[in-house]
């Protein structure tokens, strides 16, 4: 369960980022290589994020497909069975996309006041 420390190591970026600032929304990219379970994804997130700047925040992810692209030029996205061949020629392909793991954009509230 390697969302617990995707987590974690998100939060930090994001709390350095926000520099104090309350977090709304946090939207990422996520290639479907990266092999992240997305309602293990949210546990963790509200897990890690409780109790900070970030515990009202809401994750936003878009999912990329893997994508594949032969000698040929070709470009697919890889089939439900995986296979790391072209669809169309069926030479063998190289990944182009679907390793991703990316924030997009940060969703920010006002200033936290200090007590």
């Amino acid at each position: 369960m390697h969302e617990v420390a995707l987590s974690m190591q998100l939060a930090r970026i994001v709390t350095k980022a926000a520099e104090n600032r309350k977090v709304l929304v946090v939207r990422l990219e996520i290639g479907a290589l990266r092999q992240v379970v997305p309602a293990t994804l949210a546990h963790a997130w509200r897990f890690v994020v409780k109790d900070t700047n970030l515990g009202e925040s809401r994750l936003d992810v878009e999912w990329k497909p893997v994508v594949l692209q032969c000698p040929a030029g070709h470009v697919t996205e890889m089939p439900e069975q995986w296979g790391f061949d072209c669809a169309t020629c069926g030479e063998p392909a190289k990944v182009v996309g679907g390793e991703e793991f990316r924030v997009l954009d940060i969703e920010l509230g006002r200033t936290r006041e200090r007590a």
